[in-house]
């Protein structure tokens, strides 16, 4: 099977678009078959992205618009209009959003659905764990932290238990 290149979104006309408070994932690559992920993000004024760690994908950032940093264990990395940013598979991170707000495309791997198995040997039956608490309310994404607190795509906090 051939796949056919196209155009999926013109970023500029999805932001002139968005609501000036909107934040969290604007759009989101939901192609099926797709072996990439990408998200377009904005988050507003003074608001971050907690600490965290990837450890399964590089992630590269790509700003768009406004500014922040990205905090590592190595320091503070600016993000201005244009900057792309390696976010290396392990890294701790963290991003905050400077005075104009930070609204920024990711793209990564596409991370293999989570399946719950039974473990070795085991013939037992049951119910599989409930992880509706590491669902992001904002955006629909299933953390891989047993207690997420932002969620690594939109950056939504995630409620209190």
């Amino acid at each position: 099977m051939n796949a056919t290149p196209r155009v999926l979104a013109v970023l500029h006309g999805l932001l002139a678009s968005a609501a000036p408070d909107e934040r969290g994932a604007l759009w989101h690559l939901s192609e099926p078959g797709r072996e990439l992920d990408a998200n377009l993000v904005r988050l507003p004024p003074g608001s971050e992205v907690g600490e965290h760690q990837e450890d399964i994908l590089d992630v590269l950032l790509v700003v768009l618009e406004g500014g922040g940093v990205v905090r590592t264990g190595g320091g503070a990395l600016d993000l201005v209009p244009s900057t792309v940013t390696w976010l290396p598979r392990t890294s701790r991170r963290a991003l905050a959003a400077g005075p104009d707000g930070l609204t920024y495309l990711t793209v990564h791997r596409r991370r293999p659905g989570l399946a719950i198995k039974p473990p070795s040997g085991a013939d037992e039956g049951g119910e599989s764990p409930c992880l509706l608490d590491r669902v992001c309310p904002e955006c629909g994404r299933l953390s891989p932290d047993p207690a997420p607190v932002f969620c690594s795509r939109c950056g939504e906090r995630f409620p209190e238990a």
